[in-house]
């Protein structure tokens, strides 16, 4: 049995104007908070970060949820992305993926999901081009 459940995807090329939209990020977030049947603890954390570097610069983002936490950071430059959701409760990364699909229309994503716990076997990585 796995301790808790750490998807991380790893997004190429997103849509530029809806990665530096902070309302498009939240709306994203509270959308996925629902769809993963997860709660969220505490008010969603985003802010505008890196802006001394152009090559990092973009909007960051934490959730806290009763199972853990969802954060994430976006780069305006090229609109790459990387989002994490950690939870002891089990949850769905297809939604998770179909809901980065909806949002920010990356070029491919790649994902590891790891199942904290469990030996490094548990480990898989996959490239995923887009559902759309």
């Amino acid at each position: 049995m796995a301790w808790g459940y750490h998807l991380l995807l790893d997004c190429k090329q997103g849509n530029l104007e809806n990665i530096s939209c902070k309302d498009n990020v939240t709306a994203f977030v509270k959308q996925l908070v629902n769809d993963i049947d997860m709660k969220a603890y505490g008010d969603l954390q985003i802010e505008r970060f890196a802006t001394h570097d152009p090559n990092k610069a973009g909007i960051s983002f934490c959730q806290m949820i009763e199972t853990s936490n969802i954060t994430g950071h976006f780069v305006d430059l090229n609109g790459d992305f990387y989002i994490d959701v950690f939870s002891c409760k089990s949850y769905d990364s297809n939604t998770v993926l179909r809901l980065v699909q909806k949002y920010f229309n990356p070029a491919n994503i790649s994902m590891k999901f790891v199942e904290r716990g469990k030996d490094a076997t548990a480990l898989s990585s996959k490239l995923i081009q887009p559902l759309f």
